[in-house]
């Protein structure tokens, strides 16, 4: 725009061709226009640098247009690309977003979520710490709540649900470890509070077992992260397996990182396969196969279900759609054929 003047939203719909209250709508009510409205709205906010006043909105609409990201770990990988897919879709939807980070403390996470939903339009709680009951109490809530990485209770008055397909997942990791030969695997999984965590370890010995010649041991971090994994190193190898399936890319990471001070190599000696395609599986030597979801579309899904709750301005009384993804396995050089010989009592 000229000069030091602030687009308004008079140049936007001047832009897109289209009247003020579909400039409006396309920002607040994203599901009440076409996609090509809503993308010539978009192309002319992005072109004219057009930013609403929210606080102005917040009179008109008696909402605050800002929506609270609840995480565990924000230094971890995964929820920080979870964090930029979240704030991509809330940005295309009309809504600032900011991260609380509850540092792997449930008391903490109760006493964030308690304190914030009042402030905000809605609350993405993702991979809760929370036990089922505790968590019940907490989503009862006028503010609407999605939940990421986790299955509500059928009851729980909760806007919807995105969850990672972890049967398809489990699948994905024993097709190609048993296709590589691998008959002895150790599955290194997360702490036993991650709802994920549970599902995953069901879904990893159901997989297993379609393969009757294919022998699992499973064991738990206490920590999901490169020192949990470190810790674990000696125990992952006790039986002897080809390959090791690891609940996220920082636990495969400390595995790895204690196998090479003892001289354990991968692939060479064992495979190893982590969770979550994390910018972090190329920082590894080898570089680390995955399996994982888009976060980017994740935070698509997440935002989709949190902006409808929001423009109803209804409080739930039953679940939200859930929303279950299925993952990629990303194969790199961290898995190959098994090593002859392996599985047979130890490296």
């Amino acid at each position: 725009m000229e000069g030091l003047r602030m687009a308004t939203v008079h140049d936007v719909a001047a832009l897109a061709g289209v009247s003020i209250a579909t400039v409006s709508r396309a920002l607040r009510e994203p599901h009440r226009v076409s996609d090509a409205t809503r993308e010539r709205v978009m192309s002319a906010v992005r072109a004219t640098e057009y930013s609403p006043n929210r606080s102005a909105i917040g009179l008109r609409t008696g909402r605050t247009g800002s929506i609270a990201l609840v995480v565990p770990d924000v230094t971890n990988p995964y929820f920080s690309a979870l964090t930029r897919g979240a704030q991509a879709a809330a940005r295309e939807s009309g809504f600032g977003l900011f991260v609380v980070d509850t540092q792997e403390s449930t008391q903490l996470e109760r006493a964030e979520i308690t304190s914030i939903r009042s402030h905000v339009d809605g609350v993405l709680l993702a991979s809760a710490r929370l036990s089922d009951d505790e968590l019940e109490d907490l989503v009862d809530s006028p503010t609407p709540i999605v939940l990421l990485n986790r299955l509500p209770r059928p009851h729980w008055p909760v806007a919807g649900s995105v969850v990672i397909d972890e049967s398809a997942g489990a699948r994905l990791a024993m097709d190609h470890l048993h296709a590589l030969g691998h008959r002895a695997i150790a599955y290194v999984g997360g702490p036993a509070n991650a709802w994920s965590e549970v599902q995953r370890r069901r879904a990893m010995e159901r997989a297993a077992s379609a393969y009757p010649d294919l022998s699992l041991v499973t064991m738990r971090v206490e920590s999901p992260d490169a020192s949990g994994g470190r810790a674990l190193g000696p125990a992952a190898l006790a039986d002897g397996p080809t390959a090791v399936v690891a609940f996220n890319d920082l636990v495969a990471l400390g595995l790895m990182s204690d196998w090479a001070e003892r001289g354990v190599s991968v692939p060479g000696d064992v495979s190893l396969l982590g969770h979550d395609n994390t910018f972090t599986t190329g920082l590894s030597n080898p570089h680390l196969s995955s399996i994982g979801v888009d976060p980017m579309i994740f935070g698509a899904h997440a935002i989709d279900a949190l902006a409808e709750a929001v423009v109803r301005k209804r409080r739930m009384r039953t679940p939200g759609s859930v929303v279950s993804l299925p993952p990629t396995l990303h194969s790199r050089e961290s898995t190959a054929q098994a090593a002859r010989g392996g599985g047979d009592g130890g490296i």
